[in-house]
């Protein structure tokens, strides 16, 4: 009993010692009812860097816009199994306590975050992750859970997140994220629900904004080879999708780190390098989208302006080119059993286009939630408890809202409700239940503005789907006429038409305010019922379906319905999953998080009282204080409170005979609880301070060990005793019996024992006589000692001669026999297992050898390298070319660099060898033809380079002169010329330079050598210079 209350009055003495700068918890401010006290005590607690104050188990967090050296492993340790109260606020100090709470009470728990646009509220879900990852138990299978989880953060940011006007990392999606946990405590996998993409981003930015984040970190950051692949260029000046806000160069934004972070965790997070090449071709195919542009033919249809980024949009999604422009220009329309196209203008072009880039996005980002929930899962089927964690957009205010800022403050009103029913409404009808003193706390119930929106029929919602469903010309006005007629009388809602002469003045005739519960918001209708409706036609969506891009083909595999029924609308699917989302929290115990931001202009050190007191207000925090100062901390039913502490008094321990409520009272009475800390309720005792839960449950634990110890020492004397008793009997029966047959047994073994050495010994002396009675044994044993050690020392590759055991002088013989038999064994396997693909190689790569080996540098290196058939399908090859060539029948084709021979300037070109010559192809026109007859030699040089010289003789007028070009499969492709062309004698390899014919009677020289960057340039002395890199010898 005293030392309960010592541990309480230790309890106190910290919680005032801590309290040096402001208050750390509301609860214990004296003046709790004044906003100004309010504020006065977070601002003080600010300008120490003190951002995190309680409300009770409420944590309220301002973003300081500086980093603080406040989230170490060292401060980790430091809150892991520490009760709440007891160190200063800390997010982790809310984590841990959750996490505790799951163990002890084996029930769902979920941390809602929330607050403006950036507060912080992704920072403080990124917290609560790194803490969960460090203080969970650790095994390598859980290891590779939380890299998981902790590794979808920079992916979902990077694809999820842009800079927003209030916000450099801004959300702009809803992330809800389950933490599952077994029983042992053990984080063993996880599961995202993802809410509304903001699409609509992808294709236009407000002045000062960017689109996510992903597509500055691949232009920025990408590699050039993958860049190359890709088709695109590392400047974020070149894509229409990429400049619409006029800040692709953000100070604070690392892209191209942050590129290497994504990179990294893809791996990670187990996508393949199939996967990740299809994502990366979507994310490329966006850019690509963005830059097809239209205009209009003579009839006034739309047609395009230039066809090679949509060549790159086919090539990256793996469609037809011809298909997907017509899908891009025309609608088909379906008129009984025929089917109709329907041409576009420029502007319906404009809209089809962008509406398969935001349909291409937003679906690609759900595959892409899904993959990771796939790796994050977890397949056993034994009960676990989670924690989810809610990070999802905070209220929004912009100059301009539309149809995503509605939707995002529709979703702060479902949760400032849930908040209210949660906290506050279920507070003080619980405390009614008991028959508890309670003073009701007046609080703005936001349930009419949520009916507002989302009511059948009436709502803003209903509303919208209808005008979108409605046949006949529906627009965006006629939409805000229909919500004057439905909403004429309701108080939240106002329009020009509707306003007084007052507020008229500040309401364009298209925009409608609703008076939120954060305060009032002004809506421009513009583009609601587009966005709504983010409609996509049937035809492109048949394209889709055929890509051979992996990810767009699941994404648009045909789940939705192709009949004429119209999909569900944006709203109304929002709706529904925020109505899912709800049922989720509502089936979890609560813990809060409440975000504010300091400033507007997100400079460290400044608070803005205005703009803290209007999100003070917004949040209800004042509200929660005056809850949790009139009511009390802690409430918990009789029978459950004296089951866990009544072995802290001896009336109660080890059972009370009567009625549970007068246990716990005696219980209490023992314990020392003041009238002023408790009350006792019809079914649940009521703790008013948490420090006086805290001393009793140290006390319990302090308990719980002591009886522990002494139950353990009383059973394990007890149990030893007569085990020791049993074990003593056993013994002594069994040693005697096993005595007299162990003794037996060793006599048996000596005497084998002596023989079998005898005849070793005789052995050994007579090995090298002929096989005997005395040596045969001993000889025998050689030979099977010796083929034991053979069979698993066995030569695997046929090239290995020196791994044979030597054998001793009798198996000598026999030895090379086996040798012999083993070699014919490699052979014969190594044989069959040669495919015809194979053998053709290797005949290939012979000629190789003959012609290069020992004579180029680079020729080592190409050896592994397989060779193909062509480096250019025919489709690359323009068809009027083919039609000229075909009959000669094309044999290989690669794309090189041709040089000039006046300037030396390079050229892109395709070279074609057919059975009787070969041709150099500009796009559409042979640009040269040389016959194999007339091909007086080749040259390469001996260094790494890939030039290629074709020396044709001058005599003939027809040709321009020797041709010089470069190949970046040179091997392969002089490989193939000397085996078309039969011209292997002709290819010569020469070193430092070579002359070639300009035109008839001059001559120009290309000089070779080596350097620490390859390039190729023209010298001063007229020289074609040619500079490789040195290659590592093998």
């Amino acid at each position: 009993m005293q030392g309960c209350a010592r541990g309480q009055l230790d309890m106190e003495g910290a919680l005032t010692a801590r309290d040096r700068v402001g208050i750390q918890d509301f609860v214990l401010l004296d003046a709790h009812t004044s906003e100004t006290a309010f504020l006065d005590n977070l601002k003080k607690r600010f300008s120490e860097n003190l951002i995190y104050t309680y409300i009770g188990t409420l944590l309220v967090s301002v973003n300081p816009y500086k980093e603080l050296d406040i989230y170490s492993k060292k401060q980790m340790d430091i809150y892991m199994g520490v009760n709440f109260f007891e160190l200063p606020p800390h997010i982790f100090a809310l984590a841990d306590n959750a996490y505790h709470t799951m163990l002890a009470e084996a029930n769902n728990h979920f941390i809602l975050i929330s607050g403006e646009s950036g507060a912080g509220k992704t920072e403080a879900s990124k917290k609560i992750l790194q803490y969960y990852a460090v203080s969970c138990p650790s095994t390598t299978l859980l290891d590779n859970v939380r890299d998981r989880m902790l590794l979808s953060n920079p992916v979902l940011e990077a694809f999820g997140n842009s800079k927003t006007l209030k916000n450099d990392n801004s959300s702009r999606f809803g992330k809800y994220m389950d933490i599952q946990f077994d029983i042992q405590g053990d984080a063993v996998g996880g599961h995202i629900l993802g809410y509304l993409l903001e699409k609509s981003r992808v294709v236009h930015q407000n002045h000062g904004e960017r689109n996510f984040h992903i597509f500055y970190q691949l232009v920025k950051g990408g590699e050039e080879d993958l860049l190359h692949q890709l088709g695109l260029e590392s400047n974020c000046q070149h894509y229409s999708y990429l400049v619409q806000g006029e800040c692709a160069n953000v100070a604070s934004i690392n892209d191209k780190n942050d590129w290497k972070t994504v990179r990294n965790a893809l791996s990670v997070i187990d996508f393949d390098e199939r996967d990740i090449q299809h994502l990366l071709g979507v994310i490329a195919s966006v850019l690509h989208l963005g830059n097809v542009q239209f205009e209009p033919d003579s009839k006034g249809y739309a047609m395009l302006n230039n066809s090679a980024e949509l060549l790159w949009v086919s090539t990256l999604l793996g469609v037809n080119v011809q298909v997907l422009q017509e899908g891009l220009t025309s609608r088909k329309i379906e008129a009984k059993t025929d089917e109709v196209l329907s041409p576009f203008t420029v502007d319906h072009a404009i809209y089809a286009r962008d509406a398969l880039t935001k349909a291409i996005y937003g679906r690609t980002f759900t595959w892409l939630v899904n993959k990771i929930n796939d790796s994050m899962e977890n397949k056993d089927s034994s009960r676990k408890t989670v924690i989810g964690l809610l990070d999802i957009y905070g209220f929004e205010v912009f100059y301009v809202n539309s149809f995503e800022q509605f939707c995002i403050n529709y979703c702060n009103e479902k949760l400032q409700q849930l908040f209210i029913q949660l906290t506050l409404k279920s507070e003080q009808e619980e405390y009614e239940a008991e028959n508890i003193g309670w003073e009701p706390v007046q609080f703005f119930n936001n349930k009419i503005i949520c009916d507002l929106v989302e009511e059948k029929h009436r709502g803003i919602i209903s509303v919208l789907d209808e005008e979108c469903l409605r046949p006949g010309e529906a627009t965006d006005l006629t939409f805000l006429e229909r919500l004057e007629e439905k909403l004429d009388s309701h108080p939240h809602f106002v329009t020009h038409k509707l306003a007084d002469k007052k507020t008229r003045k500040t309401l364009e005739r298209g925009n409608f305010r609703l008076l939120h519960y954060a305060g009032e918001v002004t809506y421009c209708v513009v583009g609601f019922l587009s966005k709504n409706n983010d409609l996509l036609y049937r035809n492109i969506k048949d394209v889709m379906r055929q890509s051979k891009n992996s990810i767009v083909r699941e994404c648009f595999a045909s789940k939705e319905s192709d009949g004429r029924r119209r999909p569900e609308t944006v709203a109304s699917q929002f709706k529904s999953s925020l109505l899912g989302l709800t049922d989720i929290l509502m089936s979890k115990e609560p813990w809060y998080v409440r975000c504010l931001k300091s400033n507007e202009s997100q400079q460290p050190g400044q608070f803005d009282d205005v703009l803290v007191r209007h999100q003070v207000k917004y949040l209800g925090l004042m509200e929660h204080l005056r809850v949790r100062r009139a009511g009390f901390a802690y409430r918990c039913h009789y029978d459950v409170f004296l089951q866990r502490y009544k072995p802290l008094c001896p009336a109660t321990w080890p059972y009370w005979r009567g009625v549970a409520a007068e246990g716990v009272e005696v219980l209490v009475q023992h314990l020392g609880y003041l009238p002023d800390e408790y009350k006792m309720g019809r079914t649940k005792i009521f703790i008013r301070h948490p420090r006086t839960l805290f001393a009793t449950e140290d006390a319990f634990e302090v308990c719980k060990h002591d009886l522990a110890s002494r139950i353990q020492a009383q059973y394990k004397a007890y149990w030893q005793k007569g085990q020791f008793r049993r074990q003593k009997e056993a013994a002594t029966k069994i040693e005697t019996c096993w005595r007299g047959v162990q003794a037996r047994k060793a006599k048996g073994r000596r005497q084998w024992a002596v023989k079998v050495i005898k005849k070793f010994i005789k052995g050994y002396m007579a090995r090298g006589e002929a096989k005997t009675t005395d040596n045969s044994e001993y000889l025998a044993f050689v030979r099977q000692n010796y083929l034991n050690r053979l069979k698993d020392n066995l030569p695997k590759m046929v090239l290995d001669k020196t791994s044979w055991l030597t054998p001793p002088p009798v198996l000598t013989e026999t030895s090379e026999i086996l040798r012999q038999l083993h070699m014919r064994l490699m052979v014969r396997k190594y044989i069959r297992g040669i495919t015809a693909q194979q053998k053709a190689q290797l005949q290939l790569k012979g000629i190789t050898s003959v012609i290069f080996k020992g004579k180029k540098d680079s020729y080592p290196q190409s050896v592994s390298q397989p060779y193909v058939d062509t480096r250019i399908s025919e489709q690359d090859i323009n068809m009027k070319v083919l039609q000229m060539i075909r009959h000669e029948g094309i044999k290989y084709s690669i794309p090189i660099v041709k040089y000039d021979r006046n300037g030396f300037k390079a050229r892109p070109r395709q070279l074609i060898l057919t059975q009787t010559a070969a041709y150099v192809l500009d796009d559409a026109k042979i640009k040269q033809r040389v016959l194999y007859t007339t091909l007086k030699g080749v040259s390469v040089s001996t260094l790494s380079d890939g030039l290629i010289i074709f020396h044709i003789p001058s005599e003939d007028d027809k040709q321009k002169g020797d041709l010089i070009m470069q190949c970046d499969h040179l091997f392969e492709a002089l490989t193939k010329l000397s085996v078309v062309a039969n011209k292997q004698s002709a290819i010569n390899v020469v070193q430092g330079s070579v002359k070639f014919q300009m035109k008839v009677g001059k001559e120009g020289i290309v000089e070779f050598s080596s350097g620490q960057e390859s390039m190729v340039y023209k010298d001063k002395n007229g020289h074609l210079m040619v500079v490789s890199t040195r290659t590592r010898a093998r």
